[in-house]
Parts: C-alpha cells; structure tokens; sequence
C-alpha cells in the first residue's frame, strides 16, 4: 500500500506512535509518506520505502494566525495527487481530520478518490473536544473519516459520551517495540549516579502539564524516602517545573530529586529505575506506563481513563484514586520492600508489556486499511 501519514511531529505520544507504526509498515514493504510541518522526532535517519513532505507555512498579512489547515490540506491534495497514495491515515481530529476532509473533497472534484483513517489518541476528545467551539468540527471530521480508531476502550467510550458519533470506532491501543527493550543492558554506571549507596529508584517522565499531577509525585517521594533510602528522577520539563523545584526545597528533598530534562533514550533511564510514578488525572492510554513496564519497572498510577488496560493491580504495579498520595504511597512501599517482591512485580510488568509489542498491533492497522479500501471500492 501507498499511505500517507499525518501527525504531529512532537516528543508526545500520538507522534511518537504514528512515526513508529509507520517505519514499521515500511518495513514491512509499505510505501509511507510523512506528512507534517516538520521531520518527525523519531525519524532519524533515511530508511527504505520512507518518505517526509514539508507543510510549509509562511506568513500572511490577512491573518493574524497562519492557516495551518488550509496549508496541510492543500499539501495533503499535491502528495496524493502526485505520489499516487492508496490511503491517508491521520493521528488527532482537529486539524488533521478536517483538513484530511478537505482535501478528499477537493480531490473528488478531480476524480481522485482518497480514503481517511482518523486515530483518536485523547487530548483532541477529553481536552481540545469538550471546548464548545471544536465540537461541531470534531464531530464532522469523525464522523466523515472512512475508518475511526482510539486507543483505549475508555477513550471510545469518551468519544461516544461527549460527541455525537453515528461512525464506528476500532480500538487499537497504542504499541511498544518490545526487541528495543530487550537488547538494553542496565546501565549499571547510570544507576550508581543516580544511587551511589544502592538507594531505590524511582521515575517520572511527563511534560510537566498540569493534567500530570508532577506535585502528587514528590509528594509520593517524599513518604517513601521517610520509609527508605530512595532517589527520584524526573524527566522531562514543562509549565509545573517550577512547581517541584519548590516542592523539593521546601521539604527538604532536593538532595535526592535529579531533575534530568528532555532526554531522548528514555529506555536507558529506565532499565535502572524500581519504579514508576503516573499520578495523572487524564490519560487516554497510558503510554508512559507502558514504556516503564517494557522495561521491567512496576508502575504506581492512578486508575483514570485507558491506564486500567495496561496497569495490573496487584500484578504490574498498583492503582489509586487521583490524588489520594497516602494510597500511592502504602503502594509504593508494598512493592519496594524487598528484593523478591520487586523482582516479581518487575517480572509481570514486562509480561504484562509483551501484550502490546509491534509485532501484535501492527496487523490489526493492516486489517482496518485493506477493509476501509475494500469499501471504498465498492
């Protein structure tokens, strides 16, 4: 197949997931066209059967904003036109499905007929959605797409809740490459960095939005660190940054919190890691957690949107309400008492993990393309 692949280019994990799944069609023979305004972040060197079209947006003295849509829309119209695509498969509602739309219509008029897939990944429902003024927009591109996913049953649900849906939607979760994790080796010297006196590690990797709840994590720290030697490690950076840098003066903890930043080789951070703090109170899937579980690290989570599909009470790690930190905490100890109870929840995690590996999710994406083209055909 000839599909075109529009996304956002970002660290986040619609883009993260829509440039993993196509390198990974590509590698299965696909022709993949990536189709955004910059090169993706994950897509970091020249690989057969790949290829990246700018959406080049100048500026116009007409509008106070440049009209993103319209550029993509008229981009999306010359790749397919030229490049001959079979199918477009576009990650978020808005704007990528209204501009997707667009361009079919417009393509129409030229006797071009191009199907759209439309992943729904969460903040374009449970945020961006519920803003009175996308509604009417998002529930158009919706329910125009030609083939709808979400990655959780919890966000289908949402999507159905909140909008007014008459298409149906295939939930296909989101994946990782479990090969990636099991050719990491623990860095023992990152670990003796980070815990010089063998303290327990534990992780948070975020944008530091305040959906995240970064606070609740120091917090859960900071009852743990009474309990036992601990280290924490926040990754990442974002608008509630400032926030936990007080948090830790404040309580005395700044000793044993390692603010890291972005970093790019999160597999490596968290080889070293006990376990994983996701005190969020919105995730439509959880991908975070799942990473963590990939890489043998039990995870403390609340138990809101998609992250019961992934986190296992009692078996990959523990679930609380949001924001109940004295639970979190009580959980967190649980596991971190001794080596044996870490290591078997370390062991389920990466079972649990093996669920969502590529290998698993990928032909699922392949079914819903060949039955969306099947009925476009027809």
């Amino acid at each position: 197949m000839n599909i075109g692949i529009v996304l956002y280019p970002t660290y986040g994990g619609s883009g993260v997931v829509g440039t993993e799944l196509g390198k990974a069609l590509a590698d299965k023979g696909h022709k993949i066209h990536f189709i955004t305004y910059r090169q993706p972040v994950k897509l970091e060197e020249f690989t057969a059967n790949i290829s990246y079209h700018e959406v080049r947006v100048s500026d116009y003295p007409l509008f106070d904003y440049p009209p993103y849509e319209l550029v993509l829309a008229s981009k999306l119209v010359d790749v397919v036109k030229y490049e001959k695509l079979d199918l477009l498969h576009v990650h978020y509602a808005i704007p990528h499905a209204s501009a997707a739309y667009m361009a079919q219509q417009i393509l129409k008029t030229e006797g071009i007929e191009i199907p759209f897939i439309t992943t729904l990944h969460g903040t374009d429902i449970t945020l961006v959605g519920k803003d009175a003024s996308f509604e009417p927009v998002i529930t158009f591109a919706i329910n125009q797409s030609n083939g709808v996913t979400a990655v959780s049953e919890s966000l289908k649900r949402e999507t159905y809740e909140h909008f007014k849906i008459q298409n149906g939607i295939d939930v296909i979760p989101n994946f990782i490459c479990i090969k990636q994790y099991e050719e990491v080796k623990i860095d023992h010297r990152l670990r003796e960095s980070i815990a010089p006196n063998g303290e327990r590690i534990i992780i948070h990797i975020s944008n530091f939005r305040k959906v995240k709840r970064v606070t609740d994590v120091v917090k859960v720290f900071a009852q743990i660190r009474a309990k036992m030697p601990a280290k924490l490690v926040m990754v990442g950076d974002g608008p509630e940054r400032n926030k936990i840098e007080q948090m830790c003066r404040t309580l005395g903890l700044c000793g044993d919190l390692q603010m890291m930043g972005k970093v790019n080789d999160t597999i490596r951070v968290l080889s070293v890691a006990d376990l994983f703090i996701l005190p969020s109170e919105s995730e439509s899937f959880g991908l975070a957690a799942l990473e963590a579980m990939a890489a043998k690290t039990p995870v403390i989570s609340t138990n809101t949107g998609g992250i019961p599909e992934v986190n296992i009470d009692d078996v990959t790690g523990y679930m609380s309400n949001i924001g109940d930190v004295d639970d979190m905490s009580a959980n967190a100890l649980k596991i971190l008492k001794d080596d044996e109870t870490l290591n078997r929840f370390k062991k389920d995690a990466f079972e649990q993990a093996k669920r969502f590996d590529l290998g698993k999710i990928l032909p699922q994406y392949e079914a819903l393309y060949e039955r969306v083209l099947h009925r476009h055909l027809l």
